[in-house]
């Protein structure tokens, strides 16, 4: 089996970001949205119970019925999170993380922390590339 093939079928061969038809540019372009960061987060910081979506939206100020929608939809997809539905009326849906969205969560947690401890000097580069702009 070539390395792509092994790519292409999911063994586990690492991907290459620098290649562009290596599937890890997408992935990333799906784990690094601040919706999916917080989504992970809320559901980290509930497991190993499951959480409903109501109570997802609620516990994520700004985002919106269909942006989280988007966002859980995605992240089962990737086989990050699990959806669970009673049949009532109406339908109670229950998500929680997989293994494998556990393990993102420790990944994300470090970005998460480093943003929070250096977006005062973020700010304050932003300030003044502005200033130089406005200036200039």
């Amino acid at each position: 089996m070539t390395t792509q093939e092994a790519r292409t079928a999911g063994r586990g061969v690492r991907g290459d970001l620098f290649d562009p038809r290596c599937p890890t540019r997408q992935l990333l372009d799906r784990i690094g949205t601040k919706w999916t960061s917080m989504a992970v987060k809320t559901l980290a910081d509930a497991a190993p119970d499951e959480v409903r979506f109501a109570e997802l939206r609620r516990r994520m100020p700004g985002v919106s019925q269909k942006m989280l929608s988007v966002t859980l939809r995605s992240l089962t997809r990737d086989g990050l999170v699990s959806r669970r539905v009673e049949p009532t009326v109406p339908p109670r849906v229950f998500y929680r993380l997989t293994g494998l969205g556990l393990s993102l969560e420790v990944a994300l947690a470090g970005l998460r922390t480093w943003a929070e401890e250096h977006m005062t000097e973020i700010n304050r580069a932003n300030e003044a590339a502005n200033q130089e702009v406005d200036e200039g």
